[in-house]
């Protein structure tokens, strides 16, 4: 057991990191709305690749400022995290284009069961019944907030389940490969965020012209269009460097939970600046449905039992690669 101020101190960082993800994450998502629906630049995939090129260009910055230390990740693991990545992001992507939106929300929620089965198989992780409740709680609460009409097809099933196992793998492996090998969020990015780049850099135009039939270099930039891109490059560093710090700190189950404070946000702030045409008692209830399963899980998680970790994963010994995010003391 901690010490008061240890552990005082660990919840002060917790709850840095959470808003840091929370505000990045909610803020791209309002530039990109505004990008995508105003300006009309609908070139997901080849944007998500400017966003972990600008990720590379801070990682660079930091390895020559000296902020961030030599560390190594082997081929094997480097490749496997990239084609999980890779795979989210354009799985997501063809999943909103061939799923009805409610099919594309259901999709979404299934990463959490996902990430769970993941916790349970590889770590051993055991979750208490208070746990368990709230998750579910979580999901009916943002189910009743976003789910409308729900059709189905093949195709877009097959590209739901696509998106939702890589993204799932994508999270689970960003908390593995900083346990193993010691990594930190800056080092961890250093790694993978090159190597992401690279690979949508170049995919990405031709998913992009599948995805919405229009070429990505035939488009009209403006001045304003450009700022937005650029904003929204700037945005995406906060994102990407958050994620790998939340799921350092915790695991990719917590991540995909409280994550879902974001879809809350997201819709208060879209009725807040973009209409409230949408509004209703059923979406206010399912909000406040979701806030108090998130604060639930919150409690239950932390209580004695309530998610244990049955497993040792090996960590490296050698310190040269820093300490991972987590070493004041993550979930047990």
């Amino acid at each position: 057991m901690g010490s008061p101020r240890k552990s005082d101190k660990k919840a002060a960082l917790d709850f840095a990191a959470w808003g840091f993800n929370i505000t990045s994450s909610v803020g791209i998502i309002m530039v990109n709305k505004a990008l995508m629906a105003t300006h009309g630049f609908s070139f997901a995939t080849t944007l998500t690749g400017l966003h972990l090129l600008t990720t590379t260009l801070m990682t660079i910055v930091f390895r020559w400022l000296g902020l961030s230390q030599p560390s190594h990740l082997p081929l094997p693991d480097l490749i496997k995290f990239v084609i999980f990545s890779n795979l989210s992001i354009v799985g997501m992507n063809v999943s909103l284009m061939w799923n009805s939106v409610g099919f594309y929300q259901i999709a979404k929620l299934c990463m959490i069961p996902a990430s769970c089965l993941l916790e349970v198989v590889f770590d051993r992780v055991h979750y208490s019944r208070d746990t368990k409740l709230s998750i579910m709680v979580v999901l009916i609460g943002v189910a009743v907030c976003t789910v409308t009409d729900v059709s189905v097809n093949a195709k877009g099933m097959l590209a739901a389940v696509i998106a939702v196992w890589s993204t799932a793998f994508q999270q689970y492996y960003v908390h593995y490969l900083q346990r193993k090998y010691s990594l930190n969020s800056f080092n961890l990015l250093g790694h993978t965020a090159p190597a992401q780049a690279g690979s949508l850099l170049l995919v990405g135009p031709f998913v992009d012209f599948l995805l919405t039939g229009k070429r990505v270099d035939h488009f009209n930039f403006t001045s304003l269009s450009l700022l937005f891109v650029v904003l929204s490059c700037i945005i995406a560093i906060g994102v990407n460097l958050s994620q790998f710090i939340c799921i350092g700190r915790f695991s990719a189950v917590s991540f995909q939970v409280l994550g879902h404070m974001k879809t809350v946000l997201v819709l208060f702030l879209g009725f807040l600046f973009f209409g409230k045409e949408g509004l209703n008692l059923h979406v206010v209830l399912g909000m406040i449905l979701a806030v108090l399963g998130m604060m639930w899980y919150g409690n239950a998680s932390a209580k004695p039992g309530g998610k244990e970790r049955r497993s040792v994963l090996p960590v490296r010994s050698d310190r040269h690669n820093g300490g991972s995010d987590d070493k004041d003391g993550g979930e047990k």
